[in-house]
């Protein structure tokens, strides 16, 4: 089968392929010897906010921080 790569770096998976594993909306990617590897993983939400978060360069107690002056009233 194949799939072909877009200009904007999008990939559709055949629907044959993705039908043999568990329905996921992510895949874990990796390279191996001049391949690429999609793995399904299953996130949490807490995992997206994790992510989110460390994406924004804010910290636990930044998080904590935020939580406290906003139950203070600001």
């Amino acid at each position: 089968m194949l799939a072909k790569l877009t200009s904007k770096n999008q990939l559709t998976l055949p629907k044959a392929v993705t039908a043999t594993v568990e329905p996921t909306e992510y895949f874990d990617v990796t390279t191996e010897n001049g391949r690429i590897v999609l793995t399904p993983v299953r996130l949490n939400r807490a995992d997206g906010v994790r992510a989110k978060l460390a994406e924004l360069g804010l910290s636990e107690s930044d998080v904590s921080d935020a939580v406290e002056w906003a139950r203070s009233g600001g």
